[in-house]
């Protein structure tokens, strides 16, 4: 924004050279010559182009000692020499409040000082309708450097309606103001136009795209954020972030389809780069019945540290692999992520997947683990660990593990129907109990 207002200051200081040629030309009628129309500054219907006015002759000759100044870069002596400026005339005040106000701009601290002086010049309506234009548009930019953004609004507004013109940097600037005053139903139309017209010159511009698809998403009309998160890929195709915003944006309402699909070409293309994002096509694969994938992508980005190691990134690695029915692979998973933070459940996890690869001597050290770290309702730890030693033919200890679990109200009757089988195959083989 700083450099906006430099280019101002430049403009108003060219500007004021051309004003202080025409008075020299105004005190010698054979200089004048004929110059080319130049580009109108109001495309209002009807409109024509009024008489020029310049500076008095006296106001004009202290202009041109403060433009010397800021041309030698002695800002502040050229400040101060048009701030001592002291007219009547209603012209020459309008446009040394301009110029000063130009200036004041541009300086640090300055811009309140700025803003009464742009103010001032606008007030009476008397500059030329370039210069006119040209300072409305400048105390909306500085309104909202100085966060003053119903001020900003405003005086852009009154740009449009002087010039009728339409431009797609002040629509956008319009719905930057409406979003930082938290207005954000009136994003929506500054953004559409700002979008409209840099379409129109063939230069889009991401910014109107990201206010509108913000108001959507902050308002929670979720389904016209994804809309727009859609144009965003559509225009912007290179640009990694408007991907992977899109793939959550189709999993925010529930399109897991198309969520699996962006990530996946996004993938492709080598755009994801973030933890978060090779997780989320990890879960989309698992949620999209392709677990085998999710494991391969987890591997290899817990493998080389891009996602973390910690337990809950192994615990998904596991229920990928449980997904894929590869049991030791979770089983060891579900081991590892156990181990962080001594974690009693994912103990039980890994005993009953090892149970289902009938490994039962590994499931009843996970199942003895769990019951060590004191894990809740403990009843069923019991039973499985009835069960392990049951299929190893250990009936002793597996009835010892029956009578533990009969001690439970939700496995009592399970219990006590187990408990007379095992009596019975221990005495098969002549194991008493």
């Amino acid at each position: 924004m700083k450099n906006l207002f430099k280019v101002a200051v430049v403009a108003a200081t060219l500007s004021s050279s051309l004003v202080l040629a025409n008075v020299a030309y105004a005190q010698d009628s054979d200089a004048k010559k004929a110059a080319p129309a130049p580009v109108l500054p109001v495309e209002c219907p009807g409109y024509k182009r009024g008489t020029t006015q310049i500076v008095g002759e006296r106001t004009g000759k202290k202009v041109q000692r403060a433009f010397e100044a800021y041309n030698e870069d002695k800002i502040a002596e050229a400040i101060q020499i048009l701030i001592d400026i002291e007219t009547s005339d209603t012209f020459d005040k309008a446009y040394v409040d301009r110029f000063v106000g130009n200036l004041l701009a541009a300086e640090k601290d300055r811009a309140d000082e700025a803003l009464v002086r742009l103010t001032a010049s606008v007030s009476t309506k008397v500059l030329n309708d370039r210069e006119h234009a040209d300072t409305l548009r400048l105390l909306g930019d500085l309104n909202l450097q100085e966060k003053e953004y119903a001020n900003a609004i405003k005086w852009y507004n009154k740009w449009i309606d002087f010039t009728c013109k339409e431009d797609p940097a002040i629509y956008t600037r319009m719905a930057q103001g409406f979003y930082e005053l938290k207005q954000l139903d009136k994003i929506i139309v500054p953004a559409d136009k700002a979008i409209a017209l840099y379409s129109k010159q063939g230069k889009p511009n991401k910014n109107p795209y990201v206010l509108k698809l913000t108001s959507y998403y902050e308002r929670k009309d979720y389904p016209s954020t994804v809309k727009v998160a859609e144009e965003l890929v559509r225009q912007f195709t290179d640009t990694p972030r408007w991907w992977t915003q899109l793939g959550f944006f189709y999993m925010l309402v529930e399109d897991y389809k198309k969520a699996l699909s962006t990530f996946e070409m996004a993938y492709g293309q080598g755009y994801l780069t973030k933890a978060s994002e090779f997780k989320a096509l990890a879960q989309l694969y698992s949620t999209n019945d392709i677990p085998f994938k999710a494991t391969k992508i987890l591997e290899k980005y817990i493998g080389n540290g891009l996602i973390e190691k910690n337990e809950a990134n192994y615990s998904l690695l596991a229920n990928a692999h449980h997904a894929s029915k590869n049991h030791k692979e979770a089983a060891l998973n579900y081991e590892i992520a156990a181990k962080f933070d001594n974690n009693a459940d994912l103990y039980r996890k890994q005993g009953l997947l090892l149970m289902s690869a009938e490994d039962y001597k590994g499931a009843v050290v996970a199942f003895e683990k769990a019951l060590e770290l004191g894990i809740e309702e403990p009843g069923r730890i019991h039973f499985s660990l009835m069960e392990a030693n049951f299929y190893q033919n250990k009936f002793r200890t597996a009835y010892k593990y029956v009578l533990e679990a009969k001690k439970s109200k939700q496995l009592r009757r399970n219990a006590e129907a187990w408990a007379p089988y095992i009596k019975e195959k221990a005495k098969n083989r002549g194991i008493t109990i």
